[in-house]
């Protein structure tokens, strides 16, 4: 479970985003001052960062290029009221990785969020293969091509990037999140269940029994894994 601390001294702001990232399934720590913050950056080591510009003690500007210069690569998402670009640049000169202005849209930022930390992972995943062939399966990743026992198989783009990116990591579990957005995008807002619903399609047209699969196997709680061999 990914951990990430909220900056944020509007109270109200911070239960709101505090509630939506835990029904999120993140870890949320909360700070209500730079310092405190600072504090807890130091402490918790947190996966990501939400930070607020206008903050009591150490502002957010401030924050930011304290952790930078002290070499804490945790990304930090700004949020802030002021909607300037000179405020945008200076947050993202002072190593911000993203930016958000207040109001905002909740599953923007939720998306934004996911996107930050798809990057941060983008190292553990493999390069993307060209085809894949297990039991009676034969995927063709550049043609977008699937047979099974001889017959073609009616798979939709999105089908056939959640199994690239499984066989990408072929044996290692695949969180939800980053399905979402290796193969949706931060963009579009699609829930986990989508990702469940796109599995189960999937399970009823590569595994020999879906209610008892041996392929395309479920993490419970995490996300999924491709096993080849079983």
């Amino acid at each position: 479970m990914k951990r990430i601390l909220i900056i944020e001294d509007d109270r109200a702001i911070l239960r709101g985003l505090k509630d939506n990232l835990e029904y999120d399934k993140y870890e949320v720590l909360t700070a209500t001052d730079g310092e405190q913050g600072y504090c807890l950056i130091q402490e918790k080591k947190p996966d990501l960062i939400i930070l607020d510009l206008m903050l009591p003690k150490m502002s957010g500007y401030e924050l930011c290029r304290k952790v930078r210069e002290e070499g804490l690569t945790t990304p930090i998402l700004m949020l802030t009221a002021r909607g300037e670009e000179v405020d945008r640049v200076l947050g993202l000169d002072l190593g911000a990785d993203d930016y958000v202005t207040k109001p905002f849209s909740v599953p923007e930022l939720l998306a934004r969020i996911r996107a930050i930390l798809r990057r941060m992972q983008r190292s553990k995943i493999g390069p993307l293969p060209n085809e894949l062939r297990f039991g009676k399966v034969a995927i063709d990743f550049k043609r977008f091509e699937a047979h099974r026992a001889g017959k073609v198989l009616n798979m939709s783009r999105k089908e056939f990037g959640i199994l690239r990116l499984l066989a990408a990591r072929v044996g290692e579990v695949v969180t939800r999140d980053e399905l979402l957005d290796e193969v949706w995008g931060y963009e579009q807002y699609p829930t986990t269940r989508t990702v469940d619903n796109h599995i189960a399609l999937l399970r009823s047209k590569l595994e020999e029994d879906p209610s008892k699969p041996r392929h395309l196997l479920t993490v419970h709680g995490v996300g999924y894994k491709l096993v080849l061999e079983k």
